[in-house]
């Protein structure tokens, strides 16, 4: 039995409520961490992101497919392509034909700016973390899942606004600083459908993120919980729109 004939499954009411419940998830959950660390080998030397927010990725993937949430999968900030691989690699897995989009500059992250508390110490890392568009690009080809994938170079501001995905069901923040997440939210939380996954991957380690994401959500009366992944990361599950007075 596929991985994604499990999840449908899984997610069926009476099936939950029957004795076979637990049998068949701890089943799923062992096949479930066979693939994902079949994937991660392929991927790790090409990503900043832990083994536990790859995974968070990895399970939210198949939490949208199993509950049918429309839309595309968004990254907002690639770096060298390796958790986006990931997910590209989950979905095929999952037979799923939702496209990937990969928003990026590919010359390092930019600066901070005085809108980060932190901007003493986050200033020296203006220009780190690069990948390489056509490197990036030639990793996908190599897993075949180039075919999925839209690849959108250029800064947020430039680019976010005018985004061409309509619909997200899974969106994946990799930006560091407050003006790269809050322009992604701004861009893009609209587009998120309800039940849709949003995850964090600098909430817990710069002032700057953290404030982005309570600031965007005090700012529009929302107040979704944000499930902590690890140290660093947090998923929120979309269940409101945002109140624009």
């Amino acid at each position: 039995m596929k991985l994604k004939e499990f999840m449908l499954r899984a997610s069926n009411i009476p099936f939950q409520l029957s004795r076979g419940r637990s049998l068949f998830l701890a089943c799923w959950r062992r096949m479930a961490q066979d693939e994902f660390s079949h994937f991660y080998q392929k991927i790790h030397g090409y990503t900043y992101c832990c083994n536990t927010r790859l995974r968070a990725l990895y399970d939210a993937l198949h939490t949208i497919e199993a509950q049918k949430v429309k839309g595309d999968v968004v990254e907002c900030g690639t770096a060298r392509g390796g958790s986006a691989a990931l997910m590209g690699l989950t979905l095929t897995s999952l037979g799923s034909e939702r496209s990937l989009w990969l928003y990026d500059s590919f010359e390092g992250i930019p600066a901070p700016t005085q809108n980060d508390p932190d901007l003493e110490i986050a200033q020296h890392y203006a220009g780190d973390f690069q990948g390489e568009l056509d490197q990036v690009q030639a990793l996908f080809s190599q897993l075949k899942i180039e075919g999925r994938t839209e690849f959108v170079k250029g800064l947020f501001d430039e680019t976010l606004p005018a985004a061409q995905v309509e619909q997200i069901a899974l969106l994946h923040i990799d930006g560091d600083w407050y003006d790269s997440i809050m322009i992604t939210l701004e861009s893009l939380y609209d587009r998120v459908s309800i039940g849709g996954v949003i995850q964090l991957d600098d909430y817990g380690y710069w002032e700057g993120a953290r404030k982005a994401v309570h600031d965007f959500m005090d700012r529009y009366g929302l107040d979704d919980p944000l499930v902590v992944v690890d140290y660093e990361g947090r998923q929120w599950i979309k269940s409101q729109e945002r109140k624009v007075e």
